[in-house]
């Protein structure tokens, strides 16, 4: 193995990706993957191929241009495929790539965790509210809690 000198390793540091910086495509690359409809696209594909169909009924609250929005990112970034099978009506199947699946286990990982500690998160939410007189972020999440929709 060769030895680098002290500016080939300066080199190397400077075009390395590094996700801190605003214009680093990692950067750009995890915007897109902390994206609320694309952990829950991978979560629902995790078990398996889905219709389109199938996919709006099991992610709530998805309209159906966000919905098409994100499954065409997903194809583009190589994270699913999309199978079309002629037939009358024609047949869409999105299922995911093995990168997607390496993806579906950390995305999966958070959905669980937030499945798991949303009680806590939600008990703390009202001690800072109390403690700080609540206000728009109060609103917000309760909205949120609600699925965005208003009282």
């Amino acid at each position: 193995m060769a030895t680098m000198t002290a500016a080939q390793r300066r080199e190397q540091a400077r075009i390395a990706y590094d996700a801190f910086l605003r214009d680093c495509p990692t950067n750009q690359l995890l915007g897109r993957l902390s994206d609320k409809w694309v952990g829950l696209v991978v979560a629902a594909l995790t078990p398996g191929p889905l219709r389109y169909s199938e996919l709006s009924r099991k992610i709530a609250g998805v309209s159906p241009k966000m919905l098409t929005q994100t499954l065409r990112s997903l194809e583009r970034d190589g994270l699913l495929t999309r199978t079309v099978t002629p037939s009358v009506p024609v047949r869409v199947d999105y299922t995911l790539t093995p990168l997607g699946s390496s993806l579906a286990l950390l995305l999966g990982g958070v959905k669980e965790w937030a499945e798991a500690h949303f009680d806590e998160v939600h008990t703390a939410r009202a001690h800072y509210d109390a403690d700080n007189g609540g206000g728009a972020e109060k609103q917000r999440d309760a909205a949120a809690d609600r699925g965005g929709r208003r009282p």
